[in-house]
This record gives structure tokens, sequence and C-alpha cells, in this order.
């Protein structure tokens, strides 16, 4: 679920980012992609023109693998909930050193050298002067990875100065809110020669590496359609006093009215489908309700006089949108954080030999599977499951083990040398539908064009999260 660790909401930064996408469109426009005026006016059955890819400042970062190590050394900018949580799955593992810890808050960034220090491992260096302070943590040269887990307007300027200074960067979800600094992301990898990831877990969920396994050993036929979400109510904790430091995540409702979260579902289909890897996400088709849940929420439960009573809320309380592929595969996302119903990311596959669908976990598959019921997808366990998740059969850390998958499998490729299981370019595709459906419903669905980040690299075949075990 990816919370992101709270920053307080009063810092001139997050008044200039949010102001600055206000102003602009989040990017689309300075792009030189469609307007939403543009794109209304566009025929609907056409996909909205967006700019060409521009020129490559450096050689794909597809595929290519750390340089190995015999110690990791990491770094932590944001230390709240989702950072604090994470700092005991890099300590769980002998081979990776915390060496440094960033958060303007002081008592989190001590909290956290403290676990450090219990670990067994040297105190690590704090950094809590400041909003950008972060900067100074880059710029040490022990530190070989840096993982972001702050709110998200300072994700895109924290992974740049990592990459600028010579680290690769891990980034919590989303990786940056608008589409010219995805684009500058993957720039600025190619440029450094450093890898710009999503840290998105959900990829390394038990069922999503056992489903991955299973469509690329063709169980489930030729693939024709996935879906994924965020369906999660969020209203209690967007709306806490003490949950988040300040109301940052909450006021991007009122800023943006598309998918403000689409990595969790998005990323495993993507990696069914071999997005960027045989197969790449084209156009997207988007559309919202009205933003009616957060308001009423407030209504009934905060007093008169609160600051939240100040907020106008345009976010729709569900999007819906629709991804095509050029293999002419359709992927739906969902987003509703706003209204009340059970969690669930959807995470469904299905092709011309049956269909996957997860919440609860169901399958038919033909020809196991006959009568129009529902198969026991447990059954596959031993013959699919992923080699990590029978390696690591009780794993710790939250969200049912794959944070601590994810973080292993990331310290393992560092350690030996190996590529990532996804890149920036898998970062950028998987983010594009926070700005382009805003783009999207504000011009009554009509298709934005999702930009080729790879540059035409997503023709050629090559691994992902479905990966081979280490010798």
């Amino acid at each position: 679920m990816n919370e992101q660790s709270p920053h307080t909401p009063s810092r001139r930064k997050v008044l200039r980012t949010t102001a600055a996408a206000a102003g602009t469109g989040l990017g689309i426009g300075a792009l030189g992609s469609v307007t939403a005026e543009a794109a209304a006016a566009a025929p609907a059955e056409a996909p909205a023109t967006a700019a060409a890819a521009p020129r490559r400042k450096g050689a794909t970062m597809a595929g290519v693998p750390f340089a190995g190590r015999s110690t990791v050394r990491v770094g932590l900018i944001g230390l709240g909930n989702r950072g604090a949580s994470m700092i005991g799955l890099y300590l769980a593992l002998p081979w990776v050193r915390v060496v440094a810890v960033c958060d303007p808050v002081r008592e989190k960034a001590e909290r956290a050298a403290a676990k450090v220090v219990a670990a067994g491992q040297p105190a690590p260096a704090v950094y809590t002067h400041g909003e950008d302070d972060y900067e100074n943590l880059c710029a040490r040269s022990d530190v070989d990875f840096v993982h972001v887990a702050t709110p998200w307007d300072s994700h895109f300027p924290i992974a740049r100065a990592a990459m600028l200074a010579g680290k690769h960067v891990g980034v919590e979800c989303p990786v940056a809110m608008r589409l010219d600094e995805l684009w500058e992301l993957v720039d600025l990898s190619e440029q450094t020669r450093r890898h710009c990831m999503q840290l998105e877990n959900c990829c390394y969920g038990r069922n999503e590496m056992r489903v991955l396994r299973m469509a690329h050993a063709g169980k489930f036929g030729r693939l024709l359609h996935g879906a994924g979400a965020y369906n999660h109510d969020l209203r209690a904790l967007m709306f806490s006093p003490t949950y988040y430091e300040g109301p940052w995540r909450r006021r991007w409702h009122t800023q943006l009215r598309g998918d403000l979260y689409p990595n969790h579902g998005f990323g495993p289909v993507a990696n069914y489908m071999d997005v960027n890897r045989g197969d790449r996400a084209v156009s997207i088709s988007s559309f919202g309700t009205p933003a009616l849940g957060l308001a009423e929420y407030r209504e009934e439960h905060m007093p008169p006089g609160d600051p939240s009573w100040k907020e106008s809320y345009i976010g729709s309380d569900r999007t819906i949108s629709l991804v095509q592929t050029a293999k002419g595969r359709v992927i739906r996302l969902e987003h509703d954080v706003s209204t009340p119903h059970p969690y669930s990311r959807i995470n469904s596959l299905g092709g011309t030999r049956g269909v996957f669908e997860d919440y609860p976990e169901r399958i038919y598959l033909e020809p196991d599977h006959k009568d129009d019921r529902w198969g026991d997808f447990a059954a596959y366990a031993g013959e699919f499951d992923h080699w990590l998740w029978k390696e690591h059969a009780n794993p710790p850390g939250g969200h049912g083990g794959m944070d601590y998958i994810m973080v292993y499998r990331l310290m393992q490729c560092m350690q030996l040398g190996l590529p990532p299981d996804f890149d920036v370019y898998d970062a950028a595709t998987w983010t594009a539908p926070v700005p382009l459906s805003h783009a999207s419903i504000k011009a009554n669905g009509a298709p934005q064009e999702i930009p080729d980040f790879t540059r035409g690299e997503w023709r050629k075949a090559r691994s992902g999260v479905d990966s081979v075990k280490p010798a």
C-alpha cells in the first residue's frame, strides 16, 4: 500500500511545486503534447498526439547491470510511515549497510538511526537541517543507493539530485507528477549511467509473481486483457491530524482529477504483458466520477474551523482508465481512495485460454477447469511460485512480505552486478497515467498518447521481474 512518509505541507517547496503544477497542467502542455482543449477538439476515436520523444542524450539503460560490490551502502530519505517501515528490511540483509538517514523532522531521523545501531551497525549520518538537506546525503561518497520515501512533490527533485551525485535511486510511488519530469528522469538515468527505479512492491506479491510465471509459461494462452487498481479507503487517514505530517496527500485531490496512484495496479499487469519488453503502452483514455466523498467525510467528521474546510476537492472519487498496448491488448486501471469499500488491487489477467482474478483469488483455465466453475489458484503454487517466494516462504516486513522480497532482490542485483528487474523506463510508464489521466478526464475521455520512454527499445525482449535465480 506504500503509504509515503510525511513532511510538513507548509514548506516552501511543497507550495512552490503544487502552485507550479496547477499553473502548467502538470507539464503536459510544456512538453508539446496536447492540451485538454486541443484533445477535446480531436476526434474521439483518434489518440491525441503527444510530442515526439526528445533526442536521446545517452545510451539506453535497458539491461544495464549494476557494478557488483560486496557491500551495498544505503541512504534513506524520508522516515515517516513508509520510510521507517523499510529500514528493518535493509538491516536484515548482511551485505547491506545503512550509512545515512534524512528527514526534516529530527525525531524521526533519530529513531531511524537508533534502529541501525540496535541492529549492530555503526551509527549512520543524520541529516535533519531543513528541506534540502537530502542534497548533502546524496553528495556522500559512501552511498551506493538512495531510497526516497517522501511526499510525492519531492520525489522528482530528490531522484534528480541522487543521480547527478552519482547514486542509483529507488523512489516510492509515484516517481514524479509531471510528464516533463518523467522525461527528465529518463534522460538523467541515461546520461549519468545510474538506475532510477520505481519501488513498486506489488510486483513482488506472491500472487502477482505466480501469475507472471504462468503467463510467461503460456497457461493463459495469448494475452488479451488485464486490470489493476488502487481501491483503498483512505478517508480517515487523509483527515487524520497525526498519520501524515500535514495534509499533503489530501491536497492533491484539490489539484488533479485523474488517477493519482496508478503504479500498484499498472506495474504487475505491465509485467504480465512484457510492457517495455516486447509490447508497449501507447494510449490511455480516462473517465472520472464527481468528487463527493472527501467533502461528505469532512462534513461528518471534521469540526468547524478545521483548515480542511478551505479546500475544494476536484479529484474524481473513482477514475477508470483504459490503456491500449501496441499489440492491441487492453489494461483497465482504477483509483478510489475517497469512498467506502474493501481494499482491492483487482489484479486480473485474461487470455485465449482463461482468466485469473484476485480479491478474492480465483482462476479458470482450459483444459484444467470446466463447467464455468472457478478453480483453486493455490493448486499452481508448487509449479509456478517464483523462486524468490520458494526461497523466502515467510518473509518479514509489511504487505504480506512483498516489501522484503523487493528489497532483497534489488540489493541482490546490486551485490552481484545484475541488471535491476525494472528500470527508469518502467518507472516513467507506470507513472504516466498520473498526468495523462487528468488530461483525458478534462478532455471528456479523449485518448492521450503515452510516450515511448524507451525510444524503440521496447521491441527487444529482455528479462524483468520473472528472473532466473542467480547461480
